[in-house]
C-alpha cells in the first residue's frame, strides 16, 4: 500500500502533511511513501531529506495515480480529476464551513476522512490535529501582536525611567488561549484573560494571569466534553460590552484564534461560540 503527500496547492499554505521524521515508522510499518517534488519545500524540507529517509520523490499526476491514501494538511478545494474510486484522503476538510467543496468530490467515491472532526478524546488525543495547531495559533498570534504593538512588553528599569509592562488581554482561555497566555507573560506582559467557562479560572491562574468575572450568568457555557457551549444573542452582547469595557485600559488583546493585531489574541470556543463578539476585521 503507498501513501502519498502531495504538495499544498492553497496560496499561503506553507506546511506540509508528513515531515521527514515521520517517514520511517510508515515505511517500518509496511507501507511505500510517495512525496511530491517540492512538498516540503515552504515548511524547510527539501526533497533529499525525504529521499534520505526513504521515501520517492515523484510529480504531482504520478502521486495521485499511484497512492492508495492521499495525507494532507487541506484536502479541500481539491481537483476531482487527479483522485480516483476507493482511494482515501486525510486531512483538514472543513466540511460544515465549506459543505460544496464536499459534494464537488463526493461523485469520485473516494473516502475523505476530516481531521477536524476527531472525536476528542483521550484515545484520540494523538490524533488531535486542531489543539496541536490551536498551540501555535496561540503562540504565533502574541508574537503577532507583540510586533504589531508600538512599546515593548516587558517592563524595563533604563537611567531615563522605567516603562510599564505591557497590558494583554487573552479572549478564551481555550487550548490557544492557554498558550496565548504562557507565550504573553515569558514575554514580560501583565496579562488578564476572560473565558465563559468559570471552571478554567484556576488554569489562568496558574499560568501567572488574572481571570476576568464579567458579570454574566455562565452556568450553562460548558458541555459534558468541557467545551463552551453556544450562548443566544442577548448573552453575546453584554458579554461584547463587558469585555469592551474591561479593554479600555490594556495595549494588546488576543482572542485566542491566533490572529493578535497589536490589539488582540483568544479561543472562539471559550467565548460561548461567538465569533460575532471579535471585532469586525476578523473576517
Amino acid at each position: 500500500m503507498r501513501v502519498g503527500i502531495p504538495k499544498e496547492t492553497l496560496p499561503g499554505e506553507t506546511r506540509v502533511a508528513v515531515i521527514p521524521a515521520a517517514i520511517p515508522p510508515l515505511v517500518k510499518s509496511g507501507l511505500e511513501v510517495a512525496v511530491e517534488t517540492g512538498a516540503g519545500t515552504a515548511a524547510g524540507f527539501p526533497d533529499e531529506t525525504y529521499r534520505s529517509q526513504g521515501a520517492t520523490v515523484v510529480s504531482r499526476p504520478d502521486l495521485f495515480r499511484s497512492s492508495d491514501i492521499v495525507l494532507q494538511v487541506r484536502a479541500t478545494p481539491a481537483d476531482p480529476s487527479m483522485l480516483r474510486n476507493g482511494q482515501t484522503v486525510i486531512g483538514f476538510v472543513d466540511p460544515l464551513g465549506n459543505p460544496q467543496a464536499v459534494r464537488q468530490l463526493a461523485p469520485t467515491g473516494i473516502n475523505l476522512f476530516s481531521m477536524e472532526l476527531m472525536p476528542r478524546i483521550t484515545r484520540a488525543q494523538s490524533m488531535d490535529a486542531l489543539s496541536s495547531m490551536a498551540t501555535i495559533a496561540g503562540y504565533k498570534g502574541v508574537l503577532l501582536a507583540a510586533t504589531t504593538l508600538p512599546r515593548m512588553f516587558p517592563m524595563l528599569m533604563t537611567a531615563a525611567g522605567t516603562i510599564s509592562p505591557a497590558r494583554v488581554f487573552i479572549m478564551g482561555a481555550g487550548v490557544a488561549g492557554l498558550q496565548a497566555i504562557s507565550t504573553a507573560r515569558r514575554l514580560g506582559a501583565k496579562v488578564e484573560a476572560y473565558d465563559v467557562r468559570p471552571a478554567v479560572k484556576e488554569q489562568v491562574q496558574s499560568l501567572g494571569a488574572r481571570f476576568v468575572e464579567l458579570p454574566l450568568e455562565a452556568a450553562d457555557a460548558e458541555d459534558k466534553g468541557g467545551y463552551a457551549k453556544a450562548q443566544d444573542e442577548s448573552f453575546y452582547r453584554r458579554q461584547h460590552d463587558g469585555a469592551d469595557s474591561r479593554q479600555a485600559g490594556t495595549d494588546s488583546r488576543d482572542d485566542g484564534d491566533g490572529r493578535g493585531n497589536g490589539a488582540r489574541v483568544g479561543d472562539r470556543r471559550s467565548c460561548g461560540g461567538a465569533r460575532r463578539q471579535l471585532r469586525p476585521h476578523e473576517g
